[in-house]
């Protein structure tokens, strides 16, 4: 893939934290700071799954109810008996 320089402009301790960590991680502050972005784009796309299982695990009984339980679907609800298992529905 190729590269292409950013020039950033950070305040001398933000630059000299950045020379110590990437000392210690045994790369270069290039490759540290590729990884540091790299590490929060996926954490913004694992942000995003959290929260859509989360709003899934919230909604989950409106969904079933309006769309049957599993894979199957409304066909297979309706030839198992309609909104059976769910309190209330008949």
């Amino acid at each position: 893939m190729a590269k292409t320089q950013l020039n950033v402009r950070v305040d001398e301790a933000t630059a000299e934290a950045a020379r110590e960590r990437a000392l210690q991680r045994g790369v270069s502050v290039n490759r540290y700071i590729e990884e540091l972005v790299l590490r929060d784009a996926g954490e913004v796309g694992q942000t995003f799954v959290e929260a859509a299982s989360d709003f899934m695990k919230q909604y989950e009984r409106v969904f079933a109810e309006e769309f049957g339980r599993g894979a199957a679907g409304p066909a297979a609800r309706g030839a198992a008996g309609g909104r059976e298992g769910h309190p209330g529905k008949k």
